[in-house]
C-alpha cells in the first residue's frame, strides 16, 4: 500500500467500483441520530450528552480508562437497565431512525452520484459507484433511516439484545425471553477504527468473509482500491481516516453546515493542514458546490480507472503477425545487390 499503481499489475477487468465512503452525524443529517431516541422517552439530550463527557474523568479517578468516543453507549445501557430507557430494542432504534431528516439533497443525491459512473463516456467499462457510512453512532438507526436503500453497507455500532448463556452450545434449545431488551454491546466503532473499515471496503471482507481485514494481499486483487474512494465528513474526529484515504490516492472532503461559522473555520483547517482537499456547505442539492465537486472527482476517478484499463490492455497484448505481401515488380538493382553479396561475398 502507499506505492504507486504499477499498471502492468493492473487487472484489464475487474475493479470498476468507486467507493463514496460518508460519516453521518453533522455530515448527512445536521445534528445528532440519538435525537429522536431522547424525544421518544423523554430525556434531556443536553443533560445525556454532558453525563456522558464528565464520564472519562469519573471513572480515571475510579483508576479505570475508557473510551471517550464510545462511553455513551455504555451510557444508554445505564439508561436502559435503570429505568429511563426500559425496553429498548433494535427494532426501536430503526423506527427511530425513520424519523431523521437529511440535509438538503439527500437521499437523491445518492442516486444521482451513482449516474456518474453510468456515464455514456465509461458504459464500455461497466463502471459502478457504492455509497458506504461508517460511523460511530448507532448501526440499526441508520438501517431504519431514509438512506439506508441507497448503501452499501453500514459500519457503526450495535447492541445485542439476548446474550447467549455459559453453555449455550451445549444446549439443544435456547429459549427467547418475551420482553426484548437491549442489554450488551455487540459491535464498537471509534474514530480510529473507522481506518478498519476503510481497508475492510478496500479488501472486499464486507464481501466475502474468508477475507480478513490484516491478510496481505496484492494491490491488484483488491475490490476497490484507496485511490477510487471519495470520503466525506465533518471535522477533526475524521482525521485519522482522512489522513489514510488521502496518503493512499484517495480523494477527502470536509462538510460544514451552511451559516455556521465555527463549523466552516473548522473544515478550512482540514484544507490548510492539508488534511482533505476541498471543504464546502452540506448541500447535496443539484448544482450546489458541494454536490457539483464530488460529481467532478467520480468522473475524474472513472477516466482514472479507464486510463488504467487501457495502459493494462496495451502492456498486456501484443500485436499478431501479418502477412506483408512481395511487390510485384521487385527492384532489379535490389535483386543485383543480393546475388552479389551471396556468390561474390570475399571468403
Amino acid at each position: 500500500m502507499g506505492k504507486p499503481v504499477n499498471t502492468e499489475d493492473s487487472h484489464i477487468h475487474g475493479q470498476n467500483i468507486v467507493a463514496c465512503v460518508w460519516d453521518f452525524d453533522k455530515t448527512l443529517i445536521p445534528g445528532y441520530m440519538q435525537t429522536p431516541l431522547f424525544e421518544h422517552y423523554g430525556i434531556d439530550e443536553k443533560h445525556f450528552w454532558e453525563e456522558v463527557d464528565q464520564l472519562p474523568d469519573f471513572y480515571a479517578k475510579r483508576g479505570c480508562r475508557v473510551s471517550s468516543d464510545t462511553i455513551y453507549l455504555n451510557h444508554f445501557l445505564s439508561y436502559v437497565k435503570n429505568g429511563p430507557m426500559r425496553g429498548l430494542t433494535n427494532e426501536k432504534l430503526s423506527d427511530l431512525g425513520d424519523e431523521l431528516e437529511f440535509y438538503p439533497g439527500l437521499p437523491d443525491f445518492f442516486k444521482e452520484l451513482k449516474e456518474e459512473a453510468r456515464a455514456p463516456e465509461f458504459r464500455q467499462y461497466d463502471f459502478q459507484l457504492e455509497h458506504y457510512i461508517i460511523s460511530t453512532g448507532l448501526t440499526h438507526m441508520i438501517r431504519g433511516s431514509k438512506i439506508a436503500p441507497f448503501v452499501e453497507d453500514i459500519f457503526a455500532c450495535e447492541f445485542i439484545e439476548t446474550p447467549l448463556p455459559p453453555n449455550y452450545n451445549r444446549q439443544s434449545e435456547l429459549s427467547l425471553p418475551l420482553d426484548l431488551e437491549v442489554s450488551q454491546i455487540g459491535m464498537v466503532v471509534d474514530n480510529t477504527i473507522k481506518t478498519r473499515f476503510i481497508f475492510e471496503i478496500n479488501k472486499g471482507c464486507n464481501k466475502n468473509p474468508a477475507i480478513e481485514v490484516n491478510s496481505w494481499m496484492r494491490h491488484e486483487d483488491r475490490r476497490i482500491p484507496i485511490d477510487q474512494m471519495i470520503y466525506v465528513a465533518d471535522g477533526p474526529s475524521d482525521v485519522p481516516v482522512f489522513s489514510v484515504v488521502r496518503m493512499h490516492g484517495g480523494k477527502t472532503y470536509a462538510v460544514h453546515k451552511a451559516g455556521n461559522q465555527g463549523e466552516f473555520a473548522q473544515t478550512c483547517a482540514l484544507v490548510e493542514s492539508g488534511r482533505v482537499h476541498n471543504n464546502g456547505s452540506a448541500d447535496y442539492r443539484s448544482g450546489s458546490e458541494t454536490s457539483s465537486w464530488l460529481k467532478m472527482n467520480v468522473r475524474e476517478i472513472c477516466r482514472n480507472m479507464a486510463q488504467k484499463r487501457q495502459n493494462a490492455l496495451i502492456s498486456r497484448t501484443k500485436k499478431p503477425p501479418r502477412h506483408h505481401p512481395e511487390s510485384e515488380n521487385p527492384s532489379p538493382r535490389r535483386d543485383k545487390l543480393q546475388q552479389e553479396s551471396l556468390f561474390d561475398d570475399p571468403i
